[in-house]
């Protein structure tokens, strides 16, 4: 009866098969129907209440592990869909489940970049650094981006976040050498980056548009 509802709400081939394949994940079709909610709602919020909503509903659903205990494997980009059938995630994850989300909530691409950083752990002086990931969110071109980070719960601006060190940059469109760059990616294609170029094939087979 959920199911039914579900995609009568939604009405579409695509969602059938995301219920489909988030089913077999196993997860769980509350989570299924809390997300799709997100999504509806998400599409008549303004951007900042956009934002922190999906930000915020993932920062809270998900619980952090790396990904050798999640999958068994020292790194694995997994989809939307893998994530929250899992509810457990690593800062990739995290920033990829709320990237197709914000796009499916009506977001267009070229203000979403997912940003791969170094962080430096226990603040800004420390010379302790480790590999992380954010999503960064240009209201124009030029603008100052905000992170969307599974480490707080605000967004702030970039500038607010010395603790952070861009290595660089990209989305479905392309990859951005220079993390901060503006304007159109650097590289033609994804194909240099094979893990995310292999998530955006599998995400394609899932259902989702981009």
């Amino acid at each position: 009866m959920l199911a039914t509802l579900l995609l009568c709400q939604a009405g579409g081939a695509d969602l059938e098969r995301m219920l489909a394949t988030f089913t077999r994940y196993g997860g769980q079709a509350q989570s299924f129907q809390d997300w799709r909610q997100l999504i509806e709602e998400g599409k008549s919020l303004e951007t900042p209440d956009k934002l922190r909503r999906i930000n915020e509903f993932f920062n809270r659903k998900l619980l952090f592990l790396d990904d050798i205990k999640i999958w068994g494997q020292t790194d694995y980009w997994a989809t939307p869909l893998e994530t929250l059938a899992k509810g457990q995630a690593d800062c990739e994850d995290f920033t990829i489940a709320k990237y197709f989300t914000l796009l499916s909530a009506g977001m267009p691409n070229e203000q979403l970049r997912l940003i791969y950083v170094k962080a430096r752990i226990g603040g800004s002086a420390s010379n302790v650094t480790q590999a992380h990931m954010v999503l960064a969110y240009y209201e124009t071109p030029d603008a100052e981006p905000l992170l969307l980070d599974n480490l707080i719960t605000d967004i702030r601006p970039a500038s607010r976040r010395p603790d952070l060190q861009p290595v660089f940059s990209f989305n479905s469109m392309g990859i951005w050498s220079n993390p901060v760059a503006r304007g159109v990616p650097s590289s033609t294609g994804v194909g240099r980056l094979t893990r995310w170029q292999d998530l955006l094939n599998r995400a394609k087979a899932e259902g989702f548009a981009f």
